[in-house]
């Protein structure tokens, strides 16, 4: 499986995720939330990429949404700001 992820300007992130099927997603990251959750130790392209390996270890690629502000992991994974923070370390 490959992730790769392009900024597209205006803190949204085009992520395309090739698998048996390839997907493509658009990902909203504010400064405000990456800094939070890196404290600007990683690019936010890095940030993205480890979000989708934490998404990518729950469910398929099909089922994550096309279209996304960050946060969102968190209301359907309660344990993502943390396990990201460790990944990060």
């Amino acid at each position: 499986m490959t992730i790769r992820v392009e900024n597209a300007g205006a803190a949204t992130y085009q992520v395309t995720v090739e698998s048996d099927s390839t997907t493509r997603h658009s990902v909203t990251v504010t400064s405000e939330y990456w800094q939070k959750l890196t404290g600007g130790r990683v690019s936010a392209e890095t940030l993205v990429e480890k979000s989708f390996e934490f998404l990518l270890e729950r469910e398929s690629n099909t089922s994550i949404l096309r279209s996304f502000d960050l946060p969102v992991i968190q209301r359907y994974f309660p344990e993502y700001e943390r396990t990201i923070g460790a990944r990060l370390a």
